[in-house]
């Protein structure tokens, strides 16, 4: 039965207790300590950047875990159309869907379904939705972030920033991005359903999408995935690499953009030094990706804690001395972007050096001053998202 504290009334009445302390009180006392450079995260931060910050961590925060529940965003369960949206639907591969990610999907009872996508196009391309590629025409695979738990590949979702960015900053080589709904880890119902690999599921699907019923060659296809996307990404080539001696599994892809990449879900806590604590105070995200919180525990599912340290599939840069070597042989050329304030970013790090070891040259690596975890979501983050935009531009038409 559900507490007085979360039905729906109240729980409104909580959303706007919090929006009028928020700006009659938080928002007032956030700009009065702000003003010494000293109390502010970063001193070369600006005030507005400094109250932005806090904002975010606002929203994020555990204790309003229940309020945003109110928000409702499109999710895979419906295809949600609209003026200028272009959706469709992307069929279930179960007979792409083998070896070990066979066995853990049966495990967590989750399976390959039919689930929604959405087009985007570079203003003025003018193409039919499933229209087939122009020759040389290179397409953009998006995974959207979120931790597994929120946000939408719906075009009027905050997270199409990000693709609608890469649109505007490449060549004329890219035309269109394909913006997969795949699965978050939790439900309205309880308890919480589709945990990993239900979203590495939709990728395979989606993927296979684009080259068996689109057209797609491999190597035309560059897969974008921030924050948890970029976990999804790393995911969905390690699989097609690891099975493609089975037929019918496409190969991997051309290039990979991985933004602020998830790709250790259970930092050590004992390590107090690392950027996920001492970069707790210049990003916004640490409640919504704490170890033992709901995103987490959500998506690792009947897996369990173990499997967040020691399977390279879900935490491919965990330090933990019982995770098994991990590869990249075979990775396609990649591009790393991080910002410097994030609490990921020892993570992404240490994801780097790994790639490199097999990859060399073929991974590229910048990490952005003075911005928080995937700073490019947000237009706002001047002048480091226009220069990370150009460097993923260019690093596409390379």
């Amino acid at each position: 039965m559900a507490s007085i504290f979360t039905t729906k009334p109240v729980l409104w009445i909580r959303a706007f207790f919090e929006f009028l302390t928020t700006i009659l009180i938080r928002f007032p006392i956030w700009v009065i300590l702000a003003l010494p450079r000293s109390n502010r995260p970063r001193p070369t931060w600006s005030i507005g950047r400094t109250v932005i910050i806090r904002v975010l961590q606002r929203l994020g925060s555990s204790s309003l875990g229940a309020v945003r529940t109110l928000i409702k965003s499109p999710d895979y369960r419906s295809l949600e159309q609209g003026k200028g949206v272009r959706g469709v639907w992307v069929p279930a591969v179960p007979h792409l869907i083998v070896g070990e990610v066979k066995k853990w999907a049966e495990e967590a009872n989750v399976e390959s379904v039919n689930i929604p996508a959405y087009w985007l196009e570079r203003k003025g391309a003018n193409l039919l939705p499933n229209a087939r590629p122009l020759e040389g025409e290179k397409i953009l695979f998006v995974l959207h972030g979120g931790a597994y738990a929120m946000q939408s590949a719906h075009p009027k979702d905050t997270a199409a920033h990000i693709p609608h960015g890469i649109l505007d900053f490449s060549g004329a080589s890219v035309n269109r991005a394909f913006m997969l709904e795949y699965r978050n880890s939790k439900s309205p119902a309880q308890p919480p359903s589709n945990p990993f690999p239900a979203a590495l599921l939709d990728a395979i699907a989606g993927y296979n999408y684009l080259i068996n019923e689109i057209g797609f060659a491999a190597e035309n296809i560059v897969v974008e995935g921030d924050s948890a996307g970029g976990n999804l990404a790393l995911a969905l080539t390690r699989y097609l690499l690891q099975n493609k001696e089975t037929d019918g599994i496409p190969p991997p892809p051309g290039g990979l953009i991985l933004i602020s990449p998830w790709t250790d879900l259970r930092p050590d806590p004992a390590n107090r030094t690392s950027s996920f604590f001492a970069n707790a105070d210049s990003d916004f995200i640490l409640d919504l990706v704490a170890e033992d919180g709901p995103a987490v525990m959500n998506f690792l599912g009947p897996h369990g804690k173990e499997a967040a340290v020691t399977n390279p599939y879900i935490s491919p840069a965990s330090l933990a001395p019982t995770m098994p070597p991990v590869s990249f042989e075979g990775y396609p050329r990649t591009l790393i972007i991080s910002g410097m304030t994030e609490i990921f970013l020892d993570q992404i790090r240490v994801l780097y050096d790994r790639m490199k070891v097999n990859m060399g040259s073929k991974v590229r690596y910048m990490e952005f001053a003075d911005v928080w975890h995937d700073f490019v979501l947000f237009p706002n983050l001047e002048p480091q998202r226009t220069e990370a935009l150009n460097v993923i531009g260019g690093w596409i038409e390379e």
